[in-house]
């Protein structure tokens, strides 16, 4: 406990420099950009009778406090492992490291991620997958959980921002097979950010 308080103390000074904070802007960029992805035919996962009068994802008001700079815990020799999805599809992930970090003042820890395949090209080498669900889900939220991409950090921390959580592509069409949340991953706290559960 001690030593998490002494984490916590220096990340706030790296905050107070600068170095990683809330940015409004980029909460309402990653909305603009969701929006006009599922807008458009061609890259949008709604089904074709919810395309046609699609105007916007419903999304909880960008929540500062739904920011976090975690502690970031590398796991080393982890065996790979089929994750469980939606479908019959069984992709190959293994756990490359753990989030730790308090919110709303509760310690909590979160599993994070490596696509093996993905990893294997240039493109995605440095992304990380964090699947999560909490006490919205199946609520305001989602059933099924959310996801958030991240990236390799470079230090011992890891930016977490909630308010970039979005829904699997199964939350709007059957067709699709999408990784479940693993059971670790389910937070007993409710994050109201991200997107919120499909209305038709």
């Amino acid at each position: 406990m001690k030593q998490f308080l002494i984490f916590l103390f220096l990340v706030q000074i790296s905050v107070g420099f600068g170095q990683e904070k809330f940015d409004l802007t980029v909460v309402e960029e990653f909305q603009k950009d969701l929006n006009s992805e599922y807008a458009d035919a061609k890259t949008s996962p709604l089904m074709a009778e919810d395309l046609a009068h699609f105007k916007s994802l419903d999304f909880y008001s960008a929540n500062e406090n739904a920011f976090v700079v975690a502690q970031f815990i590398r796991t080393e020799d982890e065996k790979p492992f089929e994750m469980p999805t939606s479908g019959t599809r069984r992709p190959m992930y293994v756990k490359y490291g753990e989030a730790r970090f308090q919110l709303e003042g509760k310690e909590l820890k979160l599993n994070i991620y490596r696509n093996i395949e993905l990893s294997k090209k240039e493109e995605y080498k440095d992304d990380l997958f964090l699947p999560f669900s909490d006490l919205t889900s199946g609520k305001e939220s989602y059933i099924g959980g959310k996801y958030i991409d991240l990236r390799i950090p470079t230090a011992g921390m890891i930016v977490i921002d909630f308010n970039l959580s979005y829904n699997p592509y199964c939350a709007y069409n059957h067709k699709y097979s999408c990784p479940k949340v693993p059971l670790e991953n389910d937070l007993n706290i409710e994050i109201k950010a991200g997107v919120k559960k499909f209305h038709d």
